[in-house]
């Protein structure tokens, strides 16, 4: 029977459950804040890190783990016999896809795959799960490489933020900015497509903005109305996601739910009210 490890990032922000029972190995990014390099998820998790960002003068900064850092989990997997699948945030947005392919290249090209799924946080974490389960189950580096690479292809991530400030400021939202133009006092809706921020649509108040995300993960579901998956993230406010949550289950036959909270790395950037809802499209 074949060995395949997953091998994912802090983004994804797995609970330590999830990660035990999959067998998952989580590299860890890095925050840096007023001098302090802290790892995510490790040194400063999400509760501590929100109530900071929203009374500090200060924004930390991000960067992606070393080439020695995959290394380390590379080294004793392939000794034990496994090959490797690695699910880093999107090259696009992060620099972790180059270092986790630099690593790669310490060790036989059959054995470590780093596939760029152009997904980061909340769908990270789901293709994490899937590929995990199918390893689970026996399936081949190149199945479970595959399976990865269908899904990724059907997931659709719309998020509201409270305030552009933070992706503006960390160089994220791109041509984003010149689409909004005056609206950073507006709620827009953006969308994580093909590895990167863009926006939507701009619309006045967030619950009106998470209405009309509704509206449009509706319009992908189709007649039938059906999703694979659903998930649910938020940065500081659990109890609005469990309404949008409560909404979707409402609209649309689900197969799974999932529920996530956005790494500090993630936060720095989307900021705090940020929240989103992840959906696997059924094939048609």
């Amino acid at each position: 029977m074949s060995k395949t490890a997953i091998i994912t990032d802090s983004t994804t922000a797995l609970p330590e459950e999830t990660v035990r029972e999959l067998n998952i190995t989580i590299v860890r990014l890095n925050l840096i804040w007023d001098g302090v390099t802290y790892l995510d998820g490790i040194d400063i998790k999400p509760e501590e890190f929100y109530g900071r960002l929203m009374a500090s003068s200060t924004i930390p900064s991000t960067s992606q783990p070393s080439v020695a850092a995959f290394e380390a989990v590379y080294r004793p997997l392939i000794a034990d016999g496994y090959d490797i699948l690695v699910l880093p945030i999107s090259s696009k947005i992060s620099g972790t896809y180059d270092s986790a392919l630099q690593a790669s290249k310490e060790f036989p090209a059959d054995r470590v795959v780093v596939l760029d799924t152009l997904q980061a946080s909340l769908p990270l974490a789901i293709l994490a799960i899937i590929a995990a389960r199918s390893a689970q189950k026996g399936a081949s580096l190149l199945e479970v490489t595959n399976l990865v690479k269908d899904h990724a292809a059907r997931l659709r991530t719309l998020f509201v933020v409270d305030t552009l400030e933070y992706l503006h400021k960390g160089g994220r939202i791109g041509t984003t900015a010149k689409l909004l133009g005056s609206a950073l006092n507006l709620k827009p809706i953006l969308e994580l497509k093909e590895g990167t921020v863009v926006a939507v649509e701009k619309i006045r108040t967030q619950r009106k903005a998470l209405t009309r995300v509704l509206e449009l993960a509706e319009e992908d579901a189709g007649k039938q109305g059906s999703l694979e998956f659903i998930g649910v993230i938020s940065s500081d406010n659990p109890a609005l996601a469990e309404e949008l949550l409560a909404s979707a289950r409402g609209r649309f036959h689900v197969h799974e739910v999932i529920r996530g909270i956005l790494s500090p790395v993630i936060g720095t950037h989307a900021g705090p009210g940020t929240i989103g809802l992840v959906y696997l499209k059924s094939k048609k």
